[in-house]
Order: structure tokens, then sequence, then C-alpha cells
């Protein structure tokens, strides 16, 4: 896929023209545009000057990214970095600034003096043109200011895809043209000392519209600048993850040099403390490492000879001495960050309601003034009066009411959640988050706290719970496992108090720990390493498979060669975690936990959170792979906390970061929950009902103040009734119309997003699973995400085959099938691409 910046999108109006455009193409086989990262990819044989050029011709302006890519591995990132900077936010804020430095006198002289009579300096008293000339300075500046509307929204215009800045410019635009014609004319009225005429005129200037307009949408444009500025801080935060340097050892000699000349192959060193600067395998040492950075698990995995390591995941414990198997855009770090950018770059953007309407709105509205100027022209009519009656047509359709029914809305909306502690970081996420059918849970801080805690104490016969967690901690203070820091943790809150300190302490990684505490040895760790020091009961192996059942980690310690008890130790699940997913249930929702650990722990937690379904196993890339099959039975939302979970929350049409979870899944996720309460989410799912149904009623009202007021302000009354609309009063109107909708929007303060008495369910559309098949590959040779897509296309060309989910890392393939196809046919499909099939289920 080639990718490509695109410059001068606005709106989802934009992107859709930009995507048409470049599929039109010959030899694009594809094309996604990307409105929040500002960025196009596209698929085929076409050239890339051909793209450009169609780019171009569309009214917008596009290059191909990643010229630059000759400056290694590392450079290559944190020039991609630098492209995702928010340059636009500080663009709107000037822009905004200069604006009300113009806005607050005109106010002041339009509104001010000429309604309320305030004070002004002699010369202007009673000087109307001069008044006038004041107002027209004030607003050209302004409009100068905010030229960009204009520019774009007859631009457009012009091309023949009208958007939101089409609205603006359009509004603000007539008002200004018919209130400067007000200004000429009475001058020529002041000439013929037709005061009566001038003093008319003086109330039809709407220099204030034309600037209020302008200055408002600009409030609205930085908003929403700023809010694509943070969406895309996920990819800059991953590709700053990545360590700078690496350790490695060439002719004998320990060489600090950056991580992208480290090559496959070389061997380098991490010392405790450190991150670990490429994927490899170990050579010596032993270690536990902190593998959240890519899992978002919290509990290390002890590493020995021959274990796979990690890029940026922290060394804890031990020297390792680790031979490179990937670098560079190879490693897992790498693929994740690829992952969440082709996520970005791939996900359609939802078209706005106002947007969709602009395209039929806004000609129409133009078609209806010149008709109607030329029907009155054609009836008799002065230019004067059917210049006014066309003019009356387009300011009261100013896009007002049209354009504020979304924001006004979305921004109560918002208000309400941040008071409850949800964040919807984009207007769309607050749109969408409410048509949710499916939620996807991660397991780890999610569901459950993320940090382990003593659950059970068992002691042997003759020994009291006091005796047992006394010695355990005698043993555990010296560890930094976290299952120690649990142990800890639970012995300080018991005030255990140690008269000496634990001597000749060793730990054994992967299974235990030794120590002697006065003339006591004492050992703590898995069966297997105290089967060796003491004898276990069968009744003890066997109550402590029953905590292993229910996703508990079994701790043995045993005194001078004897067993005196177990301490179980587990990620617990959250007070609010089975109610939350009540609630979901109750809304028609189908609950899915997805997480790393295995089955039986899974399956423990997802029954006590009373989940629909449990998918167990799951790697980083897996998730993300889950999430697009799950999105084929509905609207898919991804409540996760980890790096690992950032491709699932970006893939998903919603993402949800429980707040106390990583920078990474934060900064992915489309709605932060600050309180990391899982019963927000269910909170979250009726505010974004609550503000979408207000939306419709605020869509619906300026619809119909326009279907009443166009004919009017056109003059279709004026033969039957004499009714005439005086473009005063068609801004009055329009006033009053956007009034309404701002105090219906305000209905919103009121809702109440925890009571749950009011939920309806949601029905889930899902295909016909009786003319569906599916079967597994098993395959081998495939080594990285190429490797998939070719994969991928070769089963996706039989016309049995509907879709095919391969996942390099699982070495499967799971293939949709909408008929019978003989394994031996998808057998040879993946062979002929040189890889070996080794069974199919």
């Amino acid at each position: 896929m080639e990718q490509y910046n695109v410059t001068g999108m606005s709106c989802a109006a934009c992107s859709a023209r930009v995507e048409k455009a470049v599929s039109k193409v010959p030899g694009v086989t594809s094309c996604s545009v990307s409105l929040l990262t500002n960025s196009m990819g596209v698929e085929g044989t076409a050239a890339p000057a051909d793209i450009i050029a169609a780019v171009e011709n569309a009214g917008y302006g596009a290059s191909e990214k990643g010229a630059e890519k000759n400056g290694g591995t590392q450079s290559a990132a944190m020039s991609a970095a630098d492209s995702l900077k928010d340059t636009e936010t500080p663009k709107m804020k000037r822009r905004l600034i200069a604006s009300l430095c113009f806005l607050i006198p005109l106010m002041y002289f339009s509104m001010g003096h000429m309604m309320w009579n305030w004070p002004v300096t002699s010369f202007l008293e009673g000087n109307h043109v001069a008044m006038g000339l004041i107002q027209l300075l004030l607003t050209t500046v302004i409009m100068v200011i905010n030229q960009k509307f204009f520019i774009s929204g007859f631009k457009g215009l012009l091309h023949g895809a009208p958007n939101m800045d089409t609205l603006v410019a359009l509004g603000a635009g007539a008002s200004y043209g018919y209130s400067t014609y007000a200004l000429f004319a009475m001058t020529d009225a002041q000439t013929r000392g037709d005061m009566a005429g001038v003093m008319s005129y003086m109330h039809e200037f709407y220099f204030e519209s034309a600037a209020m307009i302008l200055t408002l949408i600009t409030v609205g444009k930085m908003l929403e600048a700023r809010s694509k500025g943070k969406t895309t801080d996920a990819l800059k935060s991953l590709m700053k993850l990545a360590p700078k340097t690496a350790v490695i050892i060439r002719n004998g000699v320990e060489t600090e040099v950056p991580v992208d000349q480290v090559r496959k192959g070389d061997v380098f060193v991490v010392w405790p403390g450190e991150n670990i600067p490429v994927d490899g395998i170990v050579l010596e040492g032993s270690s536990a490492v902190n593998e959240s950075a890519l899992t978002g698990e919290s509990i290390p995995v002890d590493k020995k000879p021959g274990d796979p390591v990690s890029a940026a995941t922290l060394n804890h414990s031990g020297f390792i001495r680790c031979e490179a198997t990937r670098v560079g855009e190879d490693t897992t770090l790498s693929q994740i960050i690829q992952m969440v950018s082709d996520a970005a770059a791939t996900k359609a953007p939802i078209a706005k309601i106002a947007d969709r309407v602009s395209g039929v709105f806004v000609p129409a509205v133009i078609a209806i003034a010149v008709v109607t100027t030329a029907v009155w022209l054609i009836a008799g009519q002065t230019v004067g009066f059917a210049l006014a009656r066309g003019i009356s047509v387009l300011v009261i359709s100013c896009p007002c009411a049209l354009g504020l029914a979304t924001p006004v809305a979305i921004m109560v909306g918002n208000g309400m959640g941040a008071k409850n502690g949800i964040m919807f970081k984009t207007a769309v996420s607050l749109e969408e988050t409410g048509k949710t059918q499916i939620v996807a849970l991660d397991k780890t801080g999610t569901i459950t706290s993320g940090e382990p805690r003593v659950t059970d104490m068992i002691p042997a016969e003759g020994v009291s719970e006091e005796e047992l967690l006394t010695n355990a901690y005698a043993l555990e203070k010296k560890s930094e496992h976290p299952l120690a820091h649990a142990i800890l943790v639970k012995a300080e809150e018991a005030g255990i108090r140690l008269s000496s300190e634990t001597e000749d302490f060793q730990a054994v990684p992967g299974n235990g720990l030794s120590g002697k505490l006065g003339e006591d040895e004492l050992s703590g760790g898995n069966l297997k390493f105290i089967e060796e020091k003491a004898e276990i009961p069968d009744e003890t192996k066997k109550k402590a498979e029953e905590l292993a059942e229910e996703g508990k980690t079994p701790l043995f310690f045993s005194r001078n060669g004897r067993l005196i008890g177990i301490i179980a130790v587990a990620d617990v699940i959250k007070e609010d975690s089975p109610q939350a997913v009540r609630e979901l249930q109750n809304m028609g929702i189908h609950v899915v936990m997805l997480t790393g650990d295995n089955e039986r722990t899974a399956k423990a937690i997802g029954a006590q959170a009373g989940v629909d379904e449990v998918i167990a196993g799951v790697l980083p890339d897996g998730k993300e792979t889950v999430i697009r099959s799950l999105k084929k039975k509905g609207k898919v939302t991804m409540v996760g906390d980890g790096i690992n979970d950032a491709p699932a929350l970006t893939r998903a049409d919603m993402g949800i970061a429980i707040g106390a979870g990583t920078d990474i899944a934060i900064d992915a996720a489309d709605v932060v929950l600050m309180k990391s309460r899982l019963s927000d989410v269910p909170a979250a799912i009726r505010m974004s009902r609550a503000t979408l149904r207000n939306i419709h009623e605020n869509l619906f009202w300026a619809f119909f103040y326009n279907v009443i007021g166009i004919p009017l302000a056109a003059g279709v009354w004026i033969p039957l009734f004499g009714w005439q609309l005086n473009p005063m009063f068609g801004a009055a109107a329009m006033s009053l119309s956007s009034f309404c909708v701002v105090t219906n929007a305000l209905r919103l303060n009121w809702f109440n997003m925890h009571d749950a008495r009011k939920d309806k369910k949601i029905k889930i559309h899902e295909k016909q699973e009786e003319t569906e098949m599916q079967k597994t590959m098993k395959i081998e040779g495939m080594m990285c995400g190429h490797c998939e897509a070719r994969v991928k296309k070769a089963l996706e060309a039989l016309s049995q085959v509907d879709s095919a989910e391969v996942s390099h890392t699982a070495g499967t393939a799971v293939v949709t099938l909408n008929a019978e196809i003989d394994n031996d046919t998808l057998k040879k499909t993946v062979e002929d691409q040189d890889y070996k099939v080794t069974g199919i289920e």
C-alpha cells in the first residue's frame, strides 16, 4: 500500500470526495482516506503522479509519504512522528484571538450603540454612514482573518462538492454582501436628503451576523483540530517507545550503538532496569521481564536461555545476554506501530449528517434564491425588490441552525460526560458510541484491577494463618517479583513485624525462593519447586488445582522440609465489573472478554464477570484480528488499557480506554474513562444515545424552520396574503431557530447517564450462520505481515472463500466459506505460495 499526505480537507465530505476521485484512476484497486491523520492509502498499479493529479483536480493537495526513508529505522520513525505533529490547533487559536479583537468593538457599535444607545464619540453620534463604514471595515478584517472558510467553501462549490465551509461562506457572504449594498444605498439616500431612507437602511446592516458566524465556527474548528491532534498521539507515543541505543558485543568488546545499527545475529546485553532494544533469544543469564508495554499484563515473565524477548520490554532483575532475531521494522513493537497506523488509515470516515445534507441543501438554496430573483423581475418588480427577496432566502437559510444542530448537542453531551469522568475525544466518538452492538473487554486492568492481591491463605495442619504469612513475608521481602509484592501488601495490612532478616537468600527464576530465617530453612514457590523440599499431601494438591481453576496462582511454602501452607494470589475482579456487564447485556449488547492469559484463568474470570463469550490466549496482533472478525456481526466497541490493546482499540468502530491504563491505549482510544470504572462503559453508551437522539431533534427543527421560512422569504405568500419578509426579520428568524436548537440541546444537562431503568435493547443483525462454514488451517513458514497478506490474497481469490483471517504469529488462517471446498484445494493454494500446511480443522 502506498501512503500519501493529503492537504485541504475540512470535513467528511472532503475525504469522501478525495476517495471517490482517486478510486476512478485507472490501476487503483482500493483507496482509503483518513481525515484524522490527513493521509491516504492506495493499492494498485497506478503511477503516483496520476494519483496526485486526481487529488489536485478534486481541489486538494497531495504528496508521497516517506521519501526520506534512507535515514534508518529510528530516524524514519522520528520523521513519521514529526509529520503527525498537531499544527492546526495553534493556527486556529491565533485566528480566534485575532477575530475576537475585532468582533468585540464591532458588536459594541452594531448592537451596543444601535440597539441600547451605548455612548460613542460626538463625531459618530447620528453619523449613520460613518457607523456603517466602521462596521464594514471591522467585518472585512474578520473575513480576511478567516479567509480559509471562503477559499475552501467556494473551491468545493466550484468542484461540485459543497461542504460545511461552503455553508459558512455563503451565510457570512450573503450577510456581508447585503449589508454592503444597504450601506451604499444609505449613502445614496443621504445625498438625496432622504433621512427616512437612511434610518431604514441602518436597520438592514447584518455585518455583525457575518462576523459572529465566522468567529463561532472558528471556535468549533479549533476544538476539532485539537481533538484530531490528540487522536494521532497514539502513533507518536508508540514511535517514541522504541529504545534509542543498544549495547552489543563486537570482537569481545561491549559497544553502545544506535538501535538502527543492530543487525540480525548481533549479540547484545541488557542490565537490570534497562529496556530490551530489539527482539531476540536469551543466550545467557536469567531474569524477570516486564512485558506490560506490549501485552498489558502486569506480571513479569521469567526468562531463561532459549526464551524469546521483545523490544521495549523492561528487564527487571537479572543480567541477560541475547542474540538479535528481529530488528528494525520486523520487531514486535514496530509491527504494533504499523498495525495502529494501518487501522487509522483504513478506518472509513464517518460522514456527519450536516455534511451529507449540505451537498443537496446548499445548491438547492442557491437555486431557490436565483429563481426567486428572476421570477420577481419577470413579474415586473424593481431590481431592488427582487434582489431583496433573493437575499432574504439566503439570509433566512443561513446554516446556523443546521450547523449548530450537531455541535451544540455534542458540546453539552461532552460536558456531561466530563462531569462524570467520561471523556469523549471527538464528536464522532460521542455520536457513534451509542450504536454499539458488541463490546469486547480486555481482562487485565479492565475487568480486573490489574494488580495481584492475596485471595486465600490455607495453612497446613498445626500452622496458623499469621505464622504462614510471617514466614512468607520474611522470604518474599527480598524478592522483586510482583507476586511477592502482593504478599508484602497483605503482611503490612496485617501488621506483621519481623525480628530478624532472611539470610542466604536465593531466587530461582521460574521456580521460587529459598533463604534462612534464624535457624529455620524457608522455601517458597510453585508446586514443582516445593515438592523437592517437602512432602505435599494429595488433598493439598487438589486444593491448589481448585484455586488454579478459579484463575488464582497458588504459592507453596515450606519450613525445615515441612509444608506450612499455600497462599493464593490473583488479579482480582473489580467490584463493579459484574454489574457493568449485566447493564450492557440489558441494553442488548453482546459482551466478549479478550485476554492473553491461558484459557483456564480466562474462563474463571469470565464466569465471575458474567460475560457472554471468552476468547483466551490472544496475542497483541491477535486481538486486532478478533475485532475484525467481530465487526462482521455488528458495531464493535473495544475496551482496554494496555499497549497491546492499541491496534484493537483503533480497529474497532469505537475504542474505550480505562484511565488508569497506559498512555498509548488512552491515546489510541476514542473515549477515556477517567475513573477507571467499568460501569462507566454503559453510562457512556447511554450518554451517546441521548445525544444522538437530541441531534436528530435539532436537525428536524432546523429543516422544519427552513421549510417554513424559505417560502416566506421568497415571497410565495405575497400574492395571497401580502406577507412580505424583510431581510432583517429573516435574520431574526435565523437567530430564533438557533436559539431553539441550543435550548433543546441544554436539556441534556438533566440526563442521568447512570440510570439503567430506561435502557432499550438493540438488535444485532448477524449474517445467517447456516450459510457460513469455517475452516482453520495451520500454516508454517509465515514470518511477517507481508506473508499474511500473500496467503490471504491467494485464499480469497477462490470463489468458495468469503474471507480469510491470517495470523503469522499464531500460524493459522481462519477461512470463511460460502460453499463446500475440499481440503486439498485449500492446501495447494497455500503451498503454491511456498508455505507449508500442517493441518486443516
